[in-house]
């Protein structure tokens, strides 16, 4: 039987069968270096002092308010947005459980190893390249197609019962996370409208060399949510 992919080699699997389409080992570390590179992406943001993601907008407006670090207020949150997979009927696959719980602890980690820099210039630098590391990071741990992040597994089960597109989708839960993170206090600046423009461009030109392609059979993608 033949395989069936997207454009860009993505597949749409079940969490059984993400196991069992070849080169495992190789998907893992992908998968773990993928997180790993993203809780640098986003201490880099959170340090450059200049504005972070819309979704870490939200995550410091809620650390601002509790005795727990921003990387524990990640899991937590991530794992309410598993709640809400639930009535969608989507499927957790296994890097949607390492999302869960490492990509917090990773930022946390790199959060304690990095300052906010004292001149603009740094602090530019510090933002941009948050965006260029996440960008390559979701492209790498996304490539692994071990399963998608909490959050994004919310837009494509939203999309998916709603008939938006993913676009709709991920901009509406991007406004409303932005505007609660605001709300409570959350750090928004110019590097949260350069993330969410520039994100998704260069996310999609990364993955257009870290998608691994698979063995198995598998139904593609539907281009049209991209």
């Amino acid at each position: 039987m033949k395989t069936s992919t997207s454009v860009l080699g993505l597949a749409n699997l079940g969490p059984i069968d993400q196991l069992k389409a070849g080169r495992l080992p190789e998907r893992l570390l992908r998968l773990l270096m993928g997180l790993w590179l993203y809780g640098l992406a986003i201490a880099l943001m959170v340090e450059g002092a200049l504005g972070a993601s819309p979704w870490d907008v939200f995550h410091l407006g809620v650390a601002g308010h509790v005795p727990l670090s921003l990387g524990t207020v990640m899991v937590f949150a991530a794992l309410a947005v598993l709640l809400a997979w639930i009535p969608l009927r989507q499927m957790p696959g296994l890097g949607t459980v390492a999302n869960t719980l490492l990509l917090g602890p990773f930022a946390d980690i790199s959060l304690g190893l990095l300052d906010t820099p004292s001149g603009v210039v740094a602090r530019c630098a510090y933002m941009l390249g948050g965006v260029l590391v996440c960008g390559f990071a979701t492209a790498l741990y996304v490539g692994a197609q071990l399963g998608p992040g909490p959050r994004d597994g919310l837009m494509t089960g939203l999309a998916r019962r709603t008939g938006w597109s993913i676009r709709r989708v991920r901009t509406l839960i991007e406004i409303a996370v932005l505007a609660i993170g605001i709300a409570l206090g959350g750090t928004v600046g110019v590097g949260t409208v350069v993330f969410a423009f520039a994100v998704g461009p260069v996310t999609q030109l990364f993955l257009r060399y870290l998608v691994v392609r698979l063995d198995a059979p598998v139904r593609a993608l539907s281009g049209s949510e991209s």
